[in-house]
């Protein structure tokens, strides 16, 4: 993951460009409650997973669901996942805003 200068690049970024830069956050960014929403009723069948484009690990909660021993073992990756889907929305949403600065100021002529 890329980690950018945000405070750097938002200091280059004039009212009209941030009044851009937060609507934009709006629509591609990612809800903290919306995603333990999805966790406490979805969780076990990998719905929080899905919306954080974890594919491949929400996949396979998905099929370790359907049997008893493999819901067991998805209980528990549930219960961890409380404690990590805090940090995956807070990065996802950091990477988001990087990106959409960075072709804020592209468009307008700044290479970061």
């Amino acid at each position: 993951m890329i980690l950018y200068n945000t405070i750097g690049m938002k200091n280059q970024l004039d009212a009209r460009e941030l009044m851009l830069l937060e609507s934009e956050m709006k629509n591609q960014g990612k809800s903290m409650l919306v995603a333990y929403i999805l966790w406490y009723f979805l969780g076990l069948f990998g719905g929080h997973r899905f919306y954080m484009k974890k594919t491949g690990s929400a996949v396979a909660q998905l099929i370790l669901s359907l049997t008893v021993f493999g819901l067991i073992v998805t209980s528990i990756w549930w219960i961890v996942d409380a404690f990590l889907l805090h940090t995956w929305v807070r990065e996802k949403n950091q990477y988001t805003e990087g990106m959409l600065m960075q072709q804020i100021l592209n468009n307008k002529g700044f290479n970061y």
